[in-house]
């Protein structure tokens, strides 16, 4: 008696887990999808994602103007939020199944229970459409259509009398029209290139409007005063044509001395170029010697009244070693010119900075600024000598 109890409550425990394995639903997700017809789809025809069956159609129903179509898929499928629900034909008499597209790549998922609109489907055109836009496109050709009054007709015959004999010239225009799209798309960088910079030029325009506006106001108003003044234009230009009809004549007839002319004026100007710099130094000099001159005149005497001190504190020894320094490389100035300014240095004298630099001193420092002038006594004589008249009456 034990026994039998205990094999009943198995019994029952295995035929409870058993009922519950088969009430419990699968795990499954279900979509609706709206299309404005359905043909080949029923009940129990495939729901896929890229080619692989991922669920079933449960349900096809008419609902006014489109159909509904109920799927379920698999939970372990995910499918994205902006999914589209497209029937495909694998061949023309073979059933059709629903796609959902396009495949998971992340992100949000399609929820369970959403809803497909019109816009989001789409269903594959047949095989009676086709016939029936072909069969619509002969009756425009034929003779109720286009060809009514022999149209059609006439073009063919005006095609085939025109193209009779043109193979090998239409073969050679198609070729060179592949070339010339090959060179296109070989170029098409630098063709986008010149079109941005157009539409960069175009941008520049626009931005500059008033100005552009301005600018073809005052053209317009050079355009008004050249129409005004036409008559003296016209005039102007015959005697241009004149003078210039005179100067080939001139130019004709003396050929040669405007020739040797031209070559002199080269050579004049060659010169000068050479001599940019003492022509440079003469204009600065120039007008300070022109003023020293005119203030050294005696008119009584007619003579030039100077005072020299060019050396100032230094001898002429200083003043040639000093030059040679300044124009000779070291090594080649006199050994008597280096003797001078080791004496000079050792007396303490006035050197030159050419003699100091000689015995690897120093430049002089500047001299302190002259004091102010004194006030100088009424004049009781006049010195009219250069240094006279620069330093005043006395």
């Amino acid at each position: 008696m034990r026994w039998r109890v205990l094999a009943a409550l198995a019994v029952s425990t295995v035929v409870v887990v058993a009922a519950c394995a088969v009430v419990r639903p699968e795990p499954q997700r279900r979509v609706v999808a709206h299309f404005a017809r359905v043909v080949g789809v029923h009940a129990g025809s495939d729901v896929r994602v890229l080619g692989v069956r991922i669920g079933s159609v449960v349900a096809v129903e008419p609902e006014g103007r489109t159909v509904r179509v109920e799927l379920r898929y698999d939970r372990d499928w995910p499918v994205p939020a902006d999914a589209q629900a497209v029937i495909v034909p694998p061949s023309v008499v073979s059933d059709r199944y629903v796609q959902l597209t396009p495949a998971y790549a992340g992100g949000p998922h399609l929820a369970d229970g959403a809803e497909l609109p019109v816009e989001r489907t789409a269903a594959p055109m047949e095989i009676d459409d086709i016939y029936r836009a072909l069969d619509d496109f002969n009756r425009a050709l034929g003779p109720r259509g286009a060809n009514s009054e022999g149209a059609l007709t006439d073009l063919l015959a005006t095609g085939r009398a025109n193209l009779e004999g043109n193979g090998a010239a239409l073969g050679e225009t198609l070729d060179g029209l592949s070339r010339a799209l090959d060179t296109l798309a070989g170029g098409r960088q630098d063709l986008f290139g010149t079109v941005g910079n157009l539409q960069e030029f175009t941008t520049a325009l626009a931005r500059s409007d008033q100005q552009v506006r301005s600018f073809n106001v005052r053209l317009a108003g050079v355009a008004r005063q050249l129409a005004g003044e036409r008559d003296e234009l016209a005039a102007a230009l015959r005697n241009l044509a004149t003078a210039l009809a005179d100067v080939t004549t001139f130019v004709n007839q003396n050929r040669d001395a405007l020739a040797s002319n031209v070559d002199a004026l080269a050579d004049v100007t060659g010169i000068l170029v050479r001599q940019q710099r003492s022509l440079i130094e003469i204009l600065d000099v120039a007008p300070l010697a022109l003023s020293n001159l005119n203030l050294a005149y005696n008119p009584r005497s007619g003579t030039l009244d100077t005072r020299d001190n060019a050396l100032g504190p230094y001898d002429l020894a200083s003043f040639v070693c000093s030059l040679m320094v300044d124009l000779l490389p070291a090594e080649k100035v006199s050994r008597k010119c280096f003797a001078l300014a080791q004496t000079l240095q050792a007396r303490k004298l006035p050197m030159t900075d050419q003699l100091r630099a000689l015995v690897k001193l120093p430049p002089a420092p500047e001299a302190p600024p002259a004091p102010a002038p004194v006030e100088q006594p009424p004049p009781s004589t006049v010195d009219r000598t250069l240094g006279g008249i620069l330093r005043g009456t006395r």
